[in-house]
C-alpha cells in the first residue's frame, strides 16, 4: 500500500473514496436524543455534501459506524464515506486508528483501491497524533490472512492518502505520518510471520526471514543452531528443541547507532519463537491445536519491532533475541520429571512439557545479560491463565522495576495497545520451588498460572530491570472486527518500539 500526505483542500482532490470522521457531540444533558453528529473537519464543502443525511437521524456516529454517499455534491470524489468515532468527549487516537482501519476494510471488498481520508480536527488529539494513528490503522486494516487460498483475489488498497489542513504545522505532521507508516508496516510484517503455517515457518525459516529483514534494514544479525546452543550450555532451550527433527534457531540482532552514548542503556528484546507447539509429551488436546502456529508471536513481535527501530533510528543500543524451536513429542523429547540445567546454572524440574515457552526464554534472557543488556523486555504467548484472568482484551504485563514499568506505561499512551499490570511478589515464589532442583517449570497448583510463569522468568533476570509481556489472549483475533481481520494481530510491536524510544537521549 502506497501512502501520501497532502496539505490542500479536500473537495478539490479526485479520488475513488473520500473519508471523513464524525462524532456524537450530544451529552447526557441534551434533551434532544437525536442530536446531530458533527463532522470533524472545518471544510464547509464537506459539511454541505452530507448535511441532509446528518440531520435525518439515520446515522449516530457510533464507533466504526459507516455511512456511504455516492456522487457527493461539491466534491471531486466519486464517493464520500462517513465513519463514526463514538462520543466526542471520549475520542482518542485509539478510536481514530480503528476508524481508519474500518474505512480501509469497508473499501476493500467493494473493489475500491484509492482511499483518501481527511485528518480529523479535534481539541483532544493533535494533528500529528491523528496523522500517525490513521496511517497505522490503514495498514492494520489492509492486512488479510488468506495467503494460501487458490482463488485468492488481491484486494489490497493501492493508494491511501491523508489530507491535512493547509494551516497545519507541516514538519510535525509529516514526521508523525512517516512514523505511522513505519509502525503499521512493521506490525503487518509481524502478522505475516505469525500467519504462516508450521510446515512453512520452521525455526530455520524464521531465522532466514530474520536475517533477510536485518540485511534489508541494515541491522547486524547472527543465526545459530544446535551446536552454538549446546556450546552456550542453554540446557533449557535445548530441552525443548531436542524433541523435534527440525533444528532450533537462536536469532541475535543488533542495532548500534553511532550516536548512542557508550555508557548509555542497552535494551534487549527477547521473544518466544515456538513455531509449533504440540505440548510435547504433555500433549495438548487436538481441538484448536492448529492455532499453535502462532506460538511464535512474541518472537515475531521482536522481529517487527527491530525492523521499525532500524528505520526510526532512536539513539539507543538494542539487542533482539529470538529463541525459535518446535515443541514436539518423540523418543528424544524432554519428559515430565526431567531435571535440566539452564544457561544460568539453575536446575529446573520439568513438571509439564507444555510450559516450554518459559524454558526457552529463561536462556534467552540470561544470554541477553551476557551480551551486555542493562534493561530487558520479553514477549510471549505464554499462558492460558493470562487469558482466563484478562480475557481477549488486555495482555498481561509484569515488571520487577517500577521505573522501567513507567517507561512502558507511557509507551502505551502513544501506542494505544491495552496491557494490564499483574504482580511479581516474593510470596508467589514458593509456588515454583522444586524438591529435587531449584525451581519447577510450572506452579505447584492451578492458581495464579500467569504469575507463576512470570516468577519463573524473574529467576533468570536477577536485579536487571525487566518487563514481561504475556500476549497469549491478544496475539490472535478470534473474530473479525470492523478495523482488523480475524487472525494475527501483531500486538506489542508498537508498544515495544515506543518503550525503546523512551530511552533515547
Amino acid at each position: 500500500m502506497k501512502t501520501e500526505l497532502k496539505f490542500e483542500s479536500a473537495p478539490s482532490i479526485a479520488t475513488e473514496l473520500m473519508v471523513v470522521l464524525a462524532a456524537d457531540a450530544s451529552t447526557s444533558k441534551d434533551k434532544d436524543a437525536s442530536a446531530q453528529p458533527v463532522l470533524l473537519t472545518k471544510d464547509s464543502a464537506i459539511a454541505g455534501a452530507d448535511k441532509p443525511v446528518l440531520t435525518s437521524g439515520e446515522f449516530n456516529a457510533s464507533i466504526c459506524e459507516a455511512l456511504l454517499l455516492h456522487s457527493p455534491r461539491e466534491l471531486k470524489s466519486k464517493r464520500l464515506l462517513i465513519i463514526g468515532l463514538g462520543k466526542l468527549s471520549k475520542v482518542s487516537v485509539q478510536e481514530i486508528r480503528k476508524a481508519a482501519g474500518a474505512a480501509v476494510r469497508f473499501a476493500k471488498p467493494r473493489g475500491i483501491r484509492q482511499v483518501t481520508l481527511i485528518l480529523p480536527e479535534l481539541e483532544a488529539v493533535s494533528l500529528p497524533a491523528a496523522a500517525r494513528a490513521v496511517v497505522e490503522g490503514a495498514f492494520v486494516g489492509d492486512f488479510d490472512p488468506d495467503t494460501y487460498r487458490s482463488d485468492r483475489k488481491d484486494r489490497s488498497i493501492e493508494q491511501f492518502t491523508v489530507v491535512a489542513p493547509t494551516a497545519a504545522d507541516k514538519k510535525s505532521v509529516e514526521a508523525a505520518f512517516r512514523e505511522g507508516g513505519i509502525l503499521g508496516d512493521s506490525q503487518n510484517f509481524t502478522r505475516a510471520l505469525v500467519n504462516e503455517p508450521g510446515n512453512v515457518m520452521t525455526p530455520t525459516i524464521m531465522g532466514e526471514r530474520a536475517a533477510a529483514m536485518c540485511k534489508e534494514q541494515g541491522l547486524q544479525c547472527e543465526v545459530h543452531s544446535t551446536d552454538k546452543i549446546k556450546e552456550l550450555k542453554m540446557g533449557a532451550f535445548w530441552a525443548v528443541a531436542q524433541g523435534s527433527d527440525e533444528p532450533p534457531a537462536l536469532i541475535v540482532m543488533r542495532y548500534e547507532p553511532p550516536s548512542a552514548k557508550k555508557d548509555g542503556p542497552v535494551l534487549a528484546l527477547v521473544g518466544k519463537g515456538i513455531t509449533f507447539d504440540t505440548g510435547g509429551i504433555s500433549i495438548k488436546p487436538a481441538d484448536g491445536m492448529e492455532k499453535m502456529k502462532y506460538d511464535m508471536a512474541g518472537g515475531a513481535a521482536m522481529l517487527g519491532a527491530m525492523r521499525a527501530i532500524a528505520q526510526l533510528k532512536p539513539d539507543v543500543r538494542v539487542i533482539g533475541i529470538v529463541c525459535a524451536a518446535e515443541n514436539m513429542p518423540s523418543g528424544k523429547a524432554y519428559k515430565p520429571g526431567d531435571v535440566v540445567t539452564a544457561m544460568s546454572g539453575k536446575a529446573i524440574e520439568v513438571l509439564n512439557t507444555d510450559a516450554e515457552g518459559r524454558m526457552v526464554l529463561a536462556d534467552g534472557l540470561h544470554y541477553a545479560k551476557q551480551l551486555g543488556a542493562t534493561h530487558l523486555i520479553d514477549a510471549a504467548t505464554l499462558t492460558g491463565a493470562c487469558v482466563v484472568a484478562l480475557g481477549m482484551v488486555n495482555a498481561g504485563v509484569f515488571s520487577n522495576d517500577d521505573a522501567t514499568y513507567e517507561h512502558f506505561h507511557k509507551a502505551l499512551e502513544i501506542s494505544g495497545e491495552k496491557f494490564w499490570r499483574l504482580p511479581v511478589e516474593d510470596e508467589y515464589r514458593d509456588m515454583i520451588v522444586s524438591h529435587i532442583g531449584d525451581i519447577t517449570n510450572t506452579g505447584n497448583s492451578r492458581w495464579g498460572g500467569a504469575i507463576t510463569a512470570a516468577m519463573f522468568l524473574k529467576e533468570f533476570v536477577d536485579e536487571t530491570p525487566w518487563i514481561h509481556l504475556d500476549i497469549a489472549g491478544v496475539a490472535w483475533m478470534e473474530e473479525q472486527k470492523p478495523w482488523i481481520a480475524k487472525g494475527p494481530s501483531g500486538v506489542a510491536v508498537r508498544s515495544i518500539v515506543e518503550w525503546v524510544r523512551s530511552y533515547a537521549k
